[in-house]
């Protein structure tokens, strides 16, 4: 048995691969970012979701051949290292798993183990690539001042275009009246206490606010379809910057994939994104991945078993 684990900013997903590379039974649990959860929340969730594929599976942990836990935040914070590496220990061996940053789950997933740039843009973003030997990751840098194109990107700007709204700083467009509908904001200012004192920011919470964002595009809010356009610029730019640090030559097929809830959008997204794309380079062929990000931290798992 080869156990993925794709750990996000919401969720974390867990999958259990034969050797046919078929899944035997997967688990879904709540997220298992340290920064938010704290490392102990961080370890119940794996625990939980280790001992729980197993079980549905019918199969003890003993038959596991490797495992590979892509972490949300791992390698930001070197200090942490040790003690990532060391969480799921208490029910795996340590010779049969390795611990690595969720990005390398999505380029796994997009191209099982072939070169190319995979581009992450979920509750965060995030690009990883390999091609020849080399890897490379970009962006990424956590949601205070970076994240550009992702889910929490796009629903902080869409927090940012309701307050000028509602300021009169821009004409009003239908996110004003979802947000308030569906956020139950009775006075404008009351969007002040949700946010700060009851989400206390928290990055989960606002990051959802870009559904709402985008059932405003969908309704014509040209604002809100503004903002969409710039997350796709701003995921073209990580993109074509991991393409030059792989040092991609002139003429060179560039395959890239794409993986994460802000994709969900559909065309709203991939249409500026694909001219984003192709304004930086004639290049780049984009694709669908061709499986998922917890199906990919196993297929690499099976990669690492035989090295």
């Amino acid at each position: 048995m080869y156990l993925g684990v794709d750990g996000g900013g919401t969720k974390t997903a867990f999958v259990l691969l034969d050797d046919d590379n078929k899944i035997v039974s997967q688990h879904l649990d709540g997220t298992c970012y340290y920064i938010e959860v704290g490392i102990e929340g961080a370890q119940k969730v794996l625990h939980n979701g280790i001992q729980a594929v197993f079980t549905k599976a019918g199969i003890p942990i003993q038959q596991l051949k490797y495992a590979f836990f892509g972490l949300p935040a791992y390698g930001e914070d070197s200090s942490m290292l040790e003690t990532l590496n060391a969480m799921p220990g208490r029910l795996l061996p340590t010779q049969k798993y390795q611990c690595g940053n969720d990005m390398i789950n999505g380029w796994a997933a997009a191209f099982g183990g072939g070169d190319g740039i995979n581009i992450i843009a979920g509750t965060g973003s995030i690009a990883y690539g390999q091609r020849q030997g080399k890897s490379v990751r970009c962006g990424g840098w956590g949601e205070l001042f970076s994240d550009e194109g992702s889910a929490y990107w796009i629903g902080r700007r869409g927090l940012e275009l309701f307050t000028h709204m509602s300021d009169g700083r821009c004409e009003k467009g239908p996110l004003y009246d979802i947000i308030k509908q569906k956020l139950n904001i009775q006075q404008d200012l009351d969007i002040c206490a949700l946010v700060l004192s009851d989400w206390k920011g928290e990055r989960g919470a606002i990051a959802n606010v870009s559904t709402l964002v985008y059932q405003a595009a969908q309704q014509n809010d040209i604002a809100a379809k503004t903002i969409f356009n710039d997350a796709a610029l701003q995921l073209a730019k990580i993109v074509d910057a991991s393409r030059k640090q792989l040092d991609y030559v002139a003429g060179e097929p560039v395959n890239i994939a794409y993986s994460g809830g802000v994709f969900k959008a559909g065309e709203l997204i991939m249409t500026p994104f694909k001219q984003a794309m192709a304004h930086f380079s004639d290049d780049y062929q984009i694709h669908q991945p061709q499986t998922t990000p917890d199906v990919g931290a196993a297929l690499y798992a099976r990669l690492l078993s035989a090295q």
